[in-house]
């Protein structure tokens, strides 16, 4: 039996001034902790969802990811700041300490906020919409534990966020 860890979670979310649309993941998975940033883990489909979207080639450094979502005026964060874990596991997270999302609310104009996975709409609804007054549209997760969405439903799935990008 794996045991839980404490985390806190270490990067800056992505957003300027320009930025529409907030995507909320819930806590960076291990793969992601290890290369500092988010949606790491190589059969996450994140990045090929996202840059289908936007019709630009797949970010590869970090640099190219955290450029394609500025461009695309897209911010992404995490709900949760620290919790205990074990892994990657999102059903296991506890003692969650939330992150200040009011952070990218008085930078930018988000028009509507979207959670990648139903953990982080959960622990959105939880801890962080009363403070944010702001609802969220839940989307299939890109993490490679929902192996029951193909790379194109996910695509379709999503097309939605590109209506409040304009």
């Amino acid at each position: 039996m794996q045991n839980y860890t404490h985390i806190t979670h270490t990067f800056e979310p992505v957003f300027d001034d320009h930025s529409k649309i907030l995507i909320l993941g819930s806590l960076p998975s291990v793969r992601s902790r290890e290369q500092g940033f988010y949606y790491g883990h190589p059969r996450n489909r994140f990045w090929k969802v996202i840059s289908t979207l936007a019709k630009k080639s797949e970010p590869e450094s970090i640099n190219e990811k955290k450029q394609l979502l500025l461009d695309s005026h897209i911010a992404i964060w995490d709900v949760v700041q620290q919790c205990d874990i074990i892994g990657s596991s999102d059903a296991s997270i506890r003692n969650v300490i939330p992150t200040e999302l009011n952070r990218v609310f008085e930078s930018c104009e988000i028009n509507a906020v979207f959670a990648n996975g139903s953990t982080a709409a959960k622990l959105y609804g939880k801890y962080q919409r009363l403070i944010t007054n702001k609802d969220i549209i839940t989307l299939p997760s890109t993490s490679p534990a929902n192996a029951a969405w193909s790379l194109q439903r996910l695509i379709e799935a999503w097309q939605c966020i590109l209506k409040y990008l304009k």
